[in-house]
C-alpha cells in the first residue's frame, strides 16, 4: 500500500539533507547559550526538506540562548515504510547522541496511510527508545483544497504519537489556528502542497514548542512579513497544544 503523498508527485533519487547552517529567512537574538546541545534527526520527505525546516529550528533555538543540532533524512516520496526498508534510517537512529527523531510522512488521511503511518511510527519508535532518544510526530497538512481531509490528518498523526509513545507535534492543526485569525495567510507554496517560507516557519515554530516546553511568543519572525501576523503564527504555534497531551519528561529542556 502506497501513501496518497506518493501517488501526487513524481519519484526522485534519494536525497539526504544535513541542516547545519542559519536560514536566511530568520534572523536570531544574541544571548548566550546554554551549556547542553540538543540533537534533533528528522526523517521524513519533501515537507521536512522544504525551505530548510530543521534549519529554521535550529534558529528558533538559538534565538533563545539554546544549542541545536540537526540531520535529516529527508527524501522525496518517501513514506516511513520507505525509510525503513531503505535502513539507512535506523543506521543513523543507532548512532546515538540523539535528543529526539522526528518522523513524517504524507497527510495519511486515508486508511490504509493511517496504518502504515502508525505501523512504521511504532517500529522506529522502539529503535530510537533503544537509541536512548525520544520519539515526536511532526503533523503535516492535506493538499490545498482537500481542506476536508485536516481532522483525518490530525487523527492519524495522533494516533500514531501515542501508539509511539511520543510527542505529537501539530503544525498542521497550527495553520488552521492560524487561519482562523488571518484566513488570507499563504501557507502553501505554489504546487498547492508543499509549504511557503511562512507555512514552514509555523511548523517550526510548532516543532520547537513541542520539542522544548517553551513558549515561542516572541521570537524572531521572518524577513518581510509585518510582526501582527508573526504573532498570530506564534500564537497559533502555541494554541496548537491546548488540546495535545503532554509528559514532563518529553520535554528536551527539563
Amino acid at each position: 500500500m502506497i501513501d496518497a503523498f506518493r501517488r501526487q508527485f513524481r519519484r526522485v533519487s534519494p536525497t539526504v539533507l544535513v541542516a547545519g547552517v542559519l536560514t536566511a529567512t530568520l534572523a536570531t537574538a544574541a544571548q548566550s547559550p546554554s551549556s547542553r546541545t540538543l540533537r534533533f534527526l528528522f526523517i521524513g520527505n519533501s515537507l521536512t526538506r522544504a525551505n530548510n525546516l530543521p534549519a529554521m529550528v535550529e534558529a528558533l533555538a538559538r534565538a533563545q540562548g539554546h544549542t541545536v543540532e540537526t540531520f535529516a533524512l529527508a527524501v522525496n516520496n518517501f513514506s516511513l515504510e520507505d525509510h525503513w526498508n531503505q535502513g539507512q534510517a535506523q543506521g543513523a537512529i543507532s548512532k546515538g547522541g540523539w535528543t529526539f527523531v522526528v518522523l513524517q510522512q504524507g497527510p495519511s488521511s486515508l486508511p490504509e496511510s493511517r496504518v502504515l503511518l502508525r505501523d512504521y511510527a511504532k517500529r522506529f519508535a522502539g529503535e530510537a527508545k533503544n537509541a536512548g532518544a525520544g520519539t515526536a510526530l511532526y503533523m503535516v497538512w492535506p493538499a490545498k483544497g482537500r481542506e476536508r481531509d485536516f481532522d483525518a490528518v490530525s487523527e492519524s498523526y495522533a494516533l500514531a504519537a501515542k501508539d509511539a509513545d511520543g510527542v505529537l507535534l501539530p503544525a498542521g492543526d497550527a495553520w488552521r489556528d492560524a487561519w482562523r485569525h488571518e484566513a488570507s495567510l499563504e501557507f502553501y507554496a505554489e504546487d498547492g502542497f508543499h509549504p511557503s517560507r511562512l507555512g514552514s516557519y509555523l511548523a517550526a515554530l510548532t516543532i520547537w514548542r513541542g520539542l522544548s516546553g517553551q513558549s515561542v511568543i516572541g521570537l524572531p519572525g521572518v524577513d518581510g512579513v509585518n510582526p501582527e501576523t508573526i504573532r498570530v503564527l506564534q500564537n497559533a504555534a502555541e494554541n496548537a497544544f491546548v488540546s495535545v497531551p503532554r509528559r514532563q519528561e518529553f520535554f528536551a529542556l527539563r
